[in-house]
Parts: structure tokens; sequence; C-alpha cells
């Protein structure tokens, strides 16, 4: 009975563990269309116990990248090509940066490309202990890029107007929810981390319950 019980809280914890790493660097949204004036999110979670200091993103081909909102407690400098287009930004803390179990987002705004297929955001996290994490993989990898997918366009009347959409969307999201919280709980349904998690912890209890039956089946023997 003990070894049951033992497999089955050694199980709980590894599926416990599992949920915790499979959050990684996100980039929002899922999918845009071809020649639409964009508001790019970048999602950056902290998952070790030490503190996020330095966040890099590449710009993919088919998305030229115009602005970015200014990030209280973060400096930012963008890297250019030869032609002084911007290819990447480098987020750095001015402080101690992202605990463990924090998160930052970090907005942009472009245009995407009239001929876009699908946008590949690679990234680079720098923690304060000196760990580097390129999440750069496909989407199986431990620490895959986060793809956008780009839908066919309508036509140039209808980019300006994704835009002030767009804008909109946000504004509400602000008014409704604090900020942006129904994005979050949402992203959370969303993901294989929570039901992973929950599992884990369905498992634990059961493994529990099954050690007090244990106990109570031979104290009634005895």
């Amino acid at each position: 009975m003990k070894w049951t019980v033992g497999a089955v809280v050694l199980f709980a914890l590894i599926l416990a563990l599992a949920g915790t790493a499979s959050a990684h660097v996100t980039v929002s949204p899922n999918e845009t269309t071809q020649g639409a004036y964009e508001v790019f999110t970048v999602r950056v979670p902290t998952e070790l116990e030490s503190e996020t200091t330095k966040v890099e993103l590449l710009f993919p081909d088919g998305v030229a990248i115009s602005r970015v909102q200014p990030l209280s407690g973060w400096s930012y400098v963008y890297g250019n090509d030869s032609n002084g287009a911007k290819t990447s930004i480098v987020w750095t803390a001015e402080g101690a940066g992202l605990k463990d179990g924090e998160f930052a987002e970090f907005k942009l705004q472009g245009k995407v490309g009239d001929d876009a297929q699908e946008l590949v955001w690679k990234a680079v996290q720098t923690y304060a202990n000196g760990t580097v994490v390129e999440w750069a993989g496909g989407a199986e990898a431990e620490t895959p890029a986060s793809v956008t997918k780009v839908l066919p366009g309508t036509g140039e009347a209808d980019h300006h107007g994704a835009a002030v959409a767009q804008q909109e969307h946000e504004e509400h999201v602000s008014v409704e929810s604090g900020g942006g919280s129904n994005d979050i709980n949402d992203s959370l349904l969303r993901s294989s981390a929570f039901y992973i998690s929950l599992a884990a912890l369905l498992i634990g209890v059961i493994a529990l319950l099954l050690t007090q039956r244990s106990r109570g089946s031979k104290h009634t023997a005895s």
C-alpha cells in the first residue's frame, strides 16, 4: 500500500512540475490580418527562483514595428539593420526585475506585411543568476517561439479600421476588467498547464484518502 501511495504522489508531483514548466514567453494576438496596423503584446513570465532582468525580442520578417509603449521600471533599446530598419528590441529592468511567480506585458505597434503568412517571434530571456533561455524552437520544443497566424487582407481601407478596432477593444477590456484580467483568465483556461495542475491536485487528494483509509483499516484490525 505504501508503494502504491508513493507512486501516486510522485506522479502527482511530476504532473504539477510539468504544468509549471509549460508557461512561456508569448506574443498576442494569435491571429492578425495582412496589411493590418496591429498592437502586439509580449507576455513574459518568470519561471525560475531568480529575477528576469532582460528580454530581447527579434522582429520577424513580415512586420514593421514602429512604436513601443513605455513600461515603468524598464528601459528599452532597438536593434537596427544597415538600412536603419528596426530588427529587434531589448527591454532591461532598471530595478530587481520580475520575481518568480510574476510576469510583465510589453506592448509594440507595427504594420503587418501585405504578403505575410505568419509571424514567428523569437525571444531571449535573461535571469539575474546568469541563466539565458532562448524561446526560438518549434511548436513541440520545450522553449517554443510564439507564432502569430496572418490571415488574408481585405484591402487597404480595412487596415486603419483594424487598428481603430484594436484600440477600442483594449479600452473596453481596460474599463471592464481593470487592465486585462479577463485575458489572463481566458489564457489560463485555454492552457494545458491549468488542466495538468488540476489533475495533479486531484491525484494528490486521492493519494491522501488512500493513506487515511489504509491507516483506518490497520487501526480496526488491531
